[in-house]
């Protein structure tokens, strides 16, 4: 059960040497600090590696299921070997195919793959389940000799969709991390875009979930951890690299006579590692099994659909870390569930264990010395730069540029970007500095990370130019003096984070506009001029997005919207369509709208009645954008669309909250778009606003 899984893991109090410990520790003050700083230095007088011929043995296992219910068991994966492991971390993909898993993220499956890998486990062992982490199909179970359990610590879970409109969780990965004696271990388990043909965009599923996938701390002042950080990654799934360049007669002649090798040089993946496009400093052992996709469910028959797949090695396990040694790499042709056959990987691990007496003795050392130290000299530092200017800054464009510090006083600091006066935070949201605190040792120097990024929430006043590109930070020092950087930078106006009301009255492009115009448009709402400055009907912007998608990706296959594997131009569009909706200060629906519009969901009449007294930019966009959708659902026989996901996906941006939603106002945000999705006779008028 959880809670006895819980107490397992809060019950470790694991020594505090590794790195990324120390600096999660609460911030106690300089001497807490200065210690911590000595022990890392001399984390080698304390430690050992207890590796290969003593180390600690981790079954690692992926199986693409297909949808299928579990229908038999999995002891021939699981419990393979010939004595037990001491970790398990099985991962799987395509759980559950429906379009409720999809849309909600919930499934029955999940209990019943639960219970089968219960099942499977090595019989000659005990094991307590320490963490299980799911998204729509992707699921990691991660199981531990209960032995182990109490060195276990600083478990973190994270999830990230890279599917349809490169978020939803069709495709994506889930990822845990943990703290096993004194090294970090995070573990991912990914599924990436299918079809030959995609294998650039598989690499960037794999760098988008490198980038996005972040842990957090426990002291939530710092900045969280990527994967990469860590002592040691496992990284396992279905990666969906294909064979390339070959006929499927080739590839299942050169599978007969057991080539493996000549196939092995035709893989993507391979291919793509060795140009170091993906997986750099990974290692993955040597494949002498058959592919494990595609077979006839049931069976150990190849693809003999239409389609005819050519065979390929999907399904892989990889790592990254030092003092690791594989013991066997394999797939297992017994189990016939699925189209997949499941992999297995067998590692055994160096893990650094601390000596608690050389620990003691260490610890005791370095406080002796500090307390010899003299700390009656103030803190000094010396910046590489103090002011910095950000040229061209756009809407959701990252830019960064470092200021190096470099303690040249006598004795160690600590530092921290303080508020000012009266201000709650120590910078504008559209700046950060990473890290915002830490400490410096007499004659070392860190790299603080200036970080502007302007979002739909700081745009708008940005667009308007009631904000500008201007901050002042105040790095302090304890016991020290204040020292001031200036950043300031120019912001290139955008349509995204606009005003509908804005926008129709702008006839050239925001940026070629001056901002006291814009300021003027945004203060004066009426016309000067009835002739030339009358407001358009609906933004250029949206017209411009909705024309392209209905002339050429109406009768698209889920629409650019729904699939990231299609290339080209539809899904840049429709992504745009997406995040300009998402970006609008007031949303289509305004803010002051939204609680009558949850309070007559239910009632077809009344939310129509709704709309015909929205502002008059807001309901012209309202209309515009329902008369393109139910265009595209008279297409649903091409586009495989329906009224239930356009309204998933549209609703929450038509009809937004002004605050976090629960999981009852989004249905009922779902029911209140679904009415004017099933076109009736009052509809009619509005498909005249169709581009033509």
């Amino acid at each position: 059960k959880s809670e006895v899984r819980d107490d397992l893991i809060r019950n470790s109090q694991p020594i505090l040497a590794n790195k990324s410990q120390m600096l999660g520790m609460p911030q106690f003050g300089l001497r807490d600090n200065l210690i911590k700083c000595e022990l890392l230095k001399n984390e080698d007088a304390y430690t050992y590696i207890k590796n290969y011929r003593c180390g600690w043995v981790f079954f690692l296992g992926t199986y693409n299921v297909n949808g299928q219910n579990p229908k038999e068991s999995l002891s021939p994966w699981l419990a393979s070997t010939a004595t037990p492991p001491d970790f398990y971390l099985v991962g799987f993909q395509e759980l559950d195919l429906s379009k409720e898993a999809f849309l909600f993220n919930d499934t029955p499956k999940e209990p019943e793959w639960m219970l089968a890998v219960y099942k499977g486990l090595h019989p000659d062992a005990k094991y307590a389940l320490v963490k299980l982490v799911r998204l729509v199909g992707i699921m990691l179970l991660f199981y531990v000799k209960a032995e182990h359990a109490a060195h276990i610590s600083e478990m973190e879970a994270e999830t990230v969709g890279t599917g349809v409109m490169g978020r939803m969780g069709n495709k994506g990965a889930v990822a845990i991390r943990f703290q096993f004696h004194n090294s970090d271990i995070c573990v991912v388990n990914s599924h990436l875009a299918a079809h030959t043909e995609e294998f650039e965009r598989r690499n960037q599923d794999f760098k988008d979930i490198c980038r996005r996938i972040q842990f957090r701390q426990d002291d939530l002042t710092l900045p969280p951890l990527a994967i990469m950080k860590h002592n040691v990654v496992l990284w396992l799934g279905d990666l969906n690299y294909r064979i390339s360049d070959l006929e499927v007669d080739h590839v299942k002649d050169l599978i007969a006579k057991k080539d493996f090798e000549t196939l092995y040089n035709h893989d993507q993946l391979k291919r793509q590692m060795d140009e170091e496009v993906v997986f750099v400093g990974f290692t993955e052992g040597e494949i002498d099994f058959q592919p494990t996709y595609k077979y006839d469910t049931g069976s150990d028959q190849w693809d003999t659909s239409e389609k005819c797949r050519v065979p390929a090695w999907c399904d892989r396990i990889l790592w990254r870390g030092k003092n690791i040694k594989q013991l066997h790499y394999q797939s297992h042709m017994t189990l016939k569930t699925s189209d997949h056959k499941p992999v297995s990987s067998l590692l055994e691990i160096g893990i650094k264990v601390v000596n608690e007496e050389s620990y003691k003795r260490t610890f005791e050392e370095i406080v002796r010395h500090i307390d010899r130290m003299e700390n009656d000299c103030i803190p000094s530092v010396s910046l590489s730069e103090r002011e910095f200017f950000f040229q061209d800054v756009k809407f959701m464009q990252h830019q960064a540029k470092t200021v190096s510090v470099y303690n040249d006083g006598q004795v160690p600091c600590q530092f921290e970007f303080i508020p000012k006066l009266d201000e709650p935070t120590y910078c504008k949201p559209w700046l950060t500095a990473n890290p915002a605190k830490g400490f410096l040792a007499q004659g070392t120097s860190v790299d603080i990370d200036l970080e502007v990024f302007v979002n739909r929430s700081t745009a708008p006043e940005l667009n308007s130019g009631q904000q500008q590109l201007e901050d002042i930070l105040v790095l302090h020092l304890e016991r020290g003096k204040d020292y001031f950087i200036s950043v300031t930078g120019n912001y290139l106006p955008s349509c995204f984070g606009s005003s509908l009301s804005t926008l129709c009255l702008l006839r050239e492009p925001i940026q070629d506009m001056p901002l006291e115009t814009i300021r003027d448009m945004k203060s004066n709402s009426q016309v000067s001029n009835p002739e030339t400055d009358k407001p358009q009907d609906i933004p250029k912007e949206i017209w411009m997005m909705v024309d392209h998608l209905f002339r050429y990706a109406k009768k698209q296959v889920r629409i650019a919207l729904f699939s990231p594997l299609l290339a080209g131009s539809n899904h840049s569009v429709a992504e745009a369509l997406l995040l300009f909706l998402d970006a609008l200060p007031d949303p289509v629906i305004p803010f002051s709208f939204y609680p009558q519009c949850l309070d007559c969901c239910s009632d077809s009449s009344r939310c129509r009645q709704i709309i015909s007294v929205l502002p008059q930019c807001h309901k012209n966009v309202f209309n515009y954008l329902i008369a393109f959708l139910q265009e595209l659902l008279k297409h649903s026989a091409h586009n495989r669309l329906d009224v239930s996901i356009l309204a998933s996906i549209f609703a929450g941006l038509l009809l937004r909250s002004p605050t976090k939603q629960d999981l009852t106002e989004k249905r009922k945000v779902k029911e209140f778009v679904q009415h004017f999705l099933v076109q009736t006779p009052s509809d009619r008028d509005i498909d005249e606003k169709l581009p033509e």
